[in-house]
């Protein structure tokens, strides 16, 4: 089983969306969260610890976590 994470800033539109496209792929669990700290599901190390593989929407969502998330 791949564990997915879609990251987005506020996980309305973007990060859901490809939670939801990418949801019925075998073998692939995916979820969805947000920097921004009014995100609906806010990125916590624990997402970060799940997911084999995080997906961000734009290079500022990356940077903007590394530093707090040392696997990344």
């Amino acid at each position: 089983m791949r564990n997915w994470l879609f990251v987005c800033s506020r996980n309305r539109l973007r990060s859901p969306t490809a939670e939801a496209m990418f949801g019925d792929l075998p073998d692939t669990e995916t979820v969805s969260a947000g920097t921004s700290p009014d995100a609906d599901n806010v990125l916590t190390g624990e997402l970060v610890e799940w997911a084999d593989t995080i997906f961000v929407m734009e290079r500022v969502h990356r940077t903007g976590f590394s530093g707090a998330f040392v696997r990344i």
